[in-house]
């Protein structure tokens, strides 16, 4: 549930070298056990955004520069030999798409457990029953015949609840899922939101999802950030953004939608708590 207090306060600028202020001095909260919607058009900033908080947007050739503050610590100010030992234990991510992110090469198991390595301490037993929590806590098979398959081998859902399980192993406070659903059927995208809204609740873990579907984000998240231009030109209850939006990009993105009022009409049977 939400608290005052906020677990993750942002405020960044990100800067392409062909293309400048993706990010314009962009800012909004997350408090502990939220969850909160960070929507936008395709191109909008939104991944940056992800790959920003991770301290991970150097690789990509871009800068970022302001404050991100995660549990009263300025992430951007901290060496990175610190951040190593956050990613992934108090911040993790759940990026796009499965096919891009677990190696072909390993099978699940191999995976998981150098996830577990990088923050865990004991025996192989010990290992292998974080590893079995973890894939039973996302509706996965903890047996051996699952475990030992290659990515290649499971469904496309499967493998992106291995990402969620990897990324859960520590149980951080925050879990950014970026566009987790792009790459899903219409019946999978549901059972993963139903997965989340889960995890939100059993692990009181806020959940930052960022996503261009609207209808989704309506049923799922307690507020919601709008991105235009590269700032939030609306943050607010999930309610009041999409029955009386105030910004006109907000009315505009609502208006698109095939059945306008659906967005609001499925707030009412949210998934979230």
């Amino acid at each position: 549930m939400r608290t005052d207090w906020p677990l993750l306060r942002i405020r960044l600028t990100i800067d392409y070298p062909a293309k400048p202020r993706v990010l314009d001095d962009t800012g909004f909260d997350v408090c502990p056990g939220e969850i909160v919607g960070l929507v936008g058009s395709s191109g909008s900033g939104k991944s940056s955004l992800a790959l920003a908080l991770m301290r991970l947007l150097e690789f990509k050739g871009a800068r970022a520069s302001g404050m991100i503050w995660l549990n009263g610590r300025d992430l951007m100010r901290i060496p990175e030999r610190e951040m190593r030992g956050l990613r992934g234990r108090e911040i993790a991510l759940v990026p796009q798409s499965p096919a891009s992110f677990l190696n072909p090469a390993l099978r699940i198991v191999e995976q998981m457990t150098e996830a577990w390595k990088a923050h865990g301490r004991g025996s192989a037993s010990v290992a292998a029953s974080a590893v079995g929590n973890a894939i039973e806590q996302v509706g996965l098979p903890a047996e051996r015949d699952f475990l030992r398959r290659y990515p290649g081998e499971v469904s496309v859902g499967q493998a992106q609840r291995v990402l969620i399980a990897m990324a859960i192993l520590h149980r951080p406070a925050l879990l950014i899922a970026d566009e987790p659903t792009s790459s899903l059927d219409a019946i999978s995208q549901a059972e993963i939101l139903r997965l989340l809204a889960h995890l939100n609740r059993k692990l009181g873990m806020a959940v930052l999802y960022i996503s261009h579907d609207l209808p989704a984000v309506a049923s799922f998240c307690h507020r919601v950030a709008i991105l235009h231009e590269g700032r939030i030109v609306e943050f607010a209850e999930t309610a009041a953004v999409f029955q009386t939006p105030a910004h006109p990009y907000t009315r505009e993105l609502i208006a698109a939608l095939p059945i306008p009022s659906c967005a609001a009409g499925i707030i009412g049977t949210k998934l979230a708590g």
